[in-house]
Formats: C-alpha cells, sequence, structure tokens
C-alpha cells in the first residue's frame, strides 16, 4: 500500500541506518537506559577481543547525538546519554525505511520479492504477520 502524502508529511523522519560500532554502542545503551561513555565504554570492552579507547566511544556517541539518536545531558564534566526511541520505535522507523527505499527504488519487483517471501512463511508466521500488518 502506498504512503498518502499527508501521512508521510506528519511522520518524524527515520534515524539514520547505524554501523557496526554505532549499533554495538546502541544496543548498549538500550540495555542500560542512560549511560556515561564510561560505562559503555567498560560494557563494551568486557565482551571485545579487542578494546577500545575511551576516545573512540565518545566519539561514537557524540556523533549518535549530532545524528539525533541520543539526547545528551551534561552532569559536572560528564556527558549522560539516552537513546532517543526505543529499540523497537527505531527498528520499526528503520524498517519501514528501507522498505520505503526499496520500492521506490525498484517498484513492482521489489513488492513481488516481499510477496514471495512472506508466501514462503508458515502459516502461523503469515497471520501473526497479517495481525501485525492491521495493528500498524
Amino acid at each position: 500500500m502506498a504512503l498518502r502524502k499527508k501521512d508521510k508529511a506528519r511522520r518524524e523522519p527515520a534515524p539514520p541506518p547505524l554501523h557496526e560500532l554505532e549499533a554495538e554502542v546502541m544496543e548498549e545503551i538500550w540495555s542500560q537506559g542512560e549511560a556515561p561513555v564510561r560505562s559503555v565504554m567498560d560494557a563494551l570492552n568486557k565482551r571485545a577481543s579487542r578494546e577500545r579507547a575511551y576516545t573512540t566511544y565518545m566519539t561514537i556517541m557524540a556523533r549518535l547525538h549530532k545524528k539525533g539518536v541520543l539526547d545528551r545531558r551534561r552532569e559536572g564534566k560528564t556527558d549522560f546519554y539516552a537513546p532517543k526511541l526505543t529499540r523497537e520505535q527505531f527498528m520499526a522507523s528503520r524498517a519501514q525505511a528501507e522498505v520505503e527505499g526499496l520500492v521506490a527504488q525498484y517498484g513492482d519487483v521489489a513488492l513481488s520479492h516481499f510477496a514471495r517471501q512472506v508466501a514462503g512463511l508458515d502459516p502461523a508466521r503469515r497471520r501473526a504477520l497479517q495481525r501485525l500488518a492491521r495493528k500498524s
């Protein structure tokens, strides 16, 4: 179904796609809620095969703030970052933007591929997706 112009105009623009390290940082911030750079760095470096510097995380989080993905507040000399959208909201907005982009670029070819993907799902999953689509 095509979006009407007025629906498109009312909707907030989709957040930008995330690069690999940005996605790792966002996953950690979504799990912590609000966090300073050091907390995110410590958590991610514990799981990493190679530790990254504080300045790397500081730069990534500042860029995510500039891109409008994170809110930032300062307390003394420490910046605290919080996600502007929940993980679910972010994923839904990105998915919608990607699908709209594919349909705009490839038209019916893209839609036929989506239809083929849906047709290949088991019936229970197909019904669940139809219910989800009706809610949106």
